[in-house]
């Protein structure tokens, strides 16, 4: 049988319960997630950690997550492929369109079933796993 690795996540809300609620319970399931609670610090760390999945909140003080996006597409290696899930808690259609706009695959509104967060790192994993990129960025 062959080991696959885990998809990283990389969980940004400045609302310490919520990230660290996610978080752990995506960790229960076997998960590699690092919690930043502003732009900033995800900026920081993001490289190193090299996320599959990042999950942002949008409405953060500093650097709100559509900043905070940007950064990480322009930072990216090319052959990397991540997942961005908009978190947040603005759910009308102003804001999907603005997240579509900007370049999350994926808007979710708080409260989300962290189920659904679950099923949606482990699909990517899969797809990941299933179609690697050409070399690997890590």
């Amino acid at each position: 049988m062959c080991s696959r690795r885990r998809p990283r996540v990389l969980y940004v809300d400045d609302n310490r319960d919520t990230a660290d609620s996610a978080a752990d319970f995506l960790r229960h399931f076997g998960l590699d997630v690092t919690v930043c609670y502003d732009g900033a610090s995800a900026r920081a760390v993001g490289p190193d950690f090299a996320p599959d999945v990042c999950m942002f909140d949008l409405n953060m003080p500093g650097m709100d997550g559509d900043e905070l996006l940007v950064a990480f597409q322009n930072e990216a290696p090319p052959s990397k492929r991540v997942l961005y899930v908009a978190v947040t808690a603005t759910g009308n259609e102003a804001a999907r369109i603005r997240t579509t706009e900007v370049g999350f695959h994926l808007h979710f509104v708080t409260p989300v079933s962290l189920h659904a967060l679950l099923h949606v790192v482990e699909t990517w994993g899969e797809v990941i796993q299933a179609n690697p990129p050409s070399s690997d960025s890590r």
